[in-house]
């Protein structure tokens, strides 16, 4: 399987609803990730799938066009990522417990400041809580490896060890990592609009070796992950 991230976003548009009258728009990275959701969810009606682009400024200003093109009652950020090592392997999922823009803040001599710390802002966005345990109860019925826990989102992908180590000491616990997350969560909280977030990891955060990374893999368990989405958000 030949996968170019470069293609340019594109909307697959669902149009019709479910008998609720429920709307999810899931947003992705790019049309790979957007395709093997696609074929997770059979095309069913209450989902619209659109590919942003990649990195959080891009994400956040698609994402905001969509929301005022339509309304939902949902949103779901979801495509590959790194994993922390101890906390999500490769061929594993993860939900988000919250969604953190883990380098957005200001290099200083005693390390790095966080915008709370600058007092400019916030860089932590909660998921809703019932909705990500919902999905990772419904992972697990499906005999889906899953864990949950903070997702971070970078501008910059982590390609060290050093870099890793800095990353997990910025957010205890952090799970994952990917570039798009906190950029959707902008996006719906301004609307006042529900979020999760899913990753299927293709390979752990640190050193940087392609020859390592697990893509096709990765969006095989992304579409195995969003056949769940149907039973858990119909």
């Amino acid at each position: 399987m030949n996968v170019d991230l470069r293609e340019e976003p594109s909307v697959i548009p669902y149009h019709n609803r479910n008998k609720s009258g429920m709307r999810v728009l899931v947003t992705t990275a790019v049309p790979a990730e957007r395709d093997a959701i696609l074929r997770g969810l059979q095309r069913t009606g209450i989902f619209d799938v659109l590919a942003v682009g990649v990195g959080p400024a891009v994400a956040a200003a698609r994402t905001a066009r969509a929301l005022a093109a339509s309304e939902y009652d949902l949103i779901v950020s979801a495509g590959i990522g790194g994993g922390f090592a101890g906390q999500a392997e490769v061929g594993t999922l993860v939900v988000a417990s919250e969604i953190v823009a883990a380098d957005l803040g200001a290099e200083t001599p005693e390390g790095f400041c966080s915008l709370e710390k600058l007092g400019f802002g916030f860089t932590r966005i909660p998921v809703d809580n019932s909705l990500a345990i919902r999905l990772v109860d419904g992972l697990h019925a499906a005999g889906l490896p899953v864990t949950i826990g903070p997702i971070l989102t970078v501008s910059t992908v982590t390609g060290t060890a050093p870099t890793a180590l800095e990353m997990a000491s910025r957010v205890p616990g952090a799970a994952a990592e990917a570039m798009e997350g906190y950029g959707v969560a902008i996006a719906a909280q301004d609307r006042g609009l529900p979020i999760v977030e899913i990753r299927s990891i293709s390979n752990l955060v640190g050193p940087r070796d392609r020859s390592s990374w697990r893509i096709e893999e990765a969006l095989k368990l992304l579409e195995e992950a969003s056949k769940v989405l149907l039973e858990v958000f119909i």
